[in-house]
């Protein structure tokens, strides 16, 4: 009796704490509009900052779908270039492109460096060994084609999307609804749709 009773003491306490790491991975996304909201609007700050500093770097765009001259940060991405390719294409909407990217939240608790939800690559980023996606613009979310129009090939950049030109308050594919994306892009090629 004594050893059923001590296995039972086992199984329940092993049952309360795989509830409790679970209540742990469950509250990852307590509060997340708003602390999607600060992370994206301190990235905002920062880019500004950097930008009324001289350096070049950093670059505030605004969505190729929002109004010219808006105030909202939020119609706007934010691109920290890692890689200048030096090109002078430019690239259109409508254009396919050949990219690789690996695609994060915002930092947690549990993912200090931010979950990564989508890669082109594995382990550390080598443009090598990495398999290049081919994809037109125009079916990427607001701030992806936003910042793929903005490079030009051979550009490695940053790019923080706010959920508004994300997905907004949908979830996707393991992507919470409010999300603010961040891509580790670079552009390879481009080419201009046929006529």
């Amino acid at each position: 009796m004594k050893k059923a009773s001590l296995f039972l003491l086992l199984c329940i306490t092993a049952i309360l704490t795989s509830c409790s790491e679970t209540e742990i991975v469950d509250n990852e996304y307590d509060n997340w509009q708003e602390r999607n909201d600060a992370f994206f609007t301190s990235i905002h700050a920062k880019a500004k900052q950097a930008i009324d500093n001289g350096d070049n770097s950093w670059k505030i765009i605004r969505a190729y779908a929002k109004q010219e001259g808006s105030a909202n940060i939020n119609d706007y991405i934010v691109a920290e270039v890692i890689t200048d390719g030096g090109s002078s294409q430019t690239v259109n909407f409508t254009d396919s492109v050949s990219i690789l990217y690996q695609g994060r939240l915002m930092p947690s608790d549990t993912y200090p460096e931010g979950y990564v939800f989508t890669s082109t690559w594995t382990g550390e980023y080598d443009p090598e060994t990495a398999a290049p996606v081919r994809t037109v613009l125009s079916g990427m979310v607001d701030g992806f084609a936003t910042a793929g129009m903005a490079m030009r090939p051979g550009d490695r950049w940053r790019v923080y999307i706010p959920y508004s030109l994300g997905y907004d308050a949908s979830a996707k594919d393991g992507i919470p609804a409010y999300s603010t994306l961040i891509f580790d892009l670079t552009l390879l090629k481009a080419w201009q749709k046929r006529k």
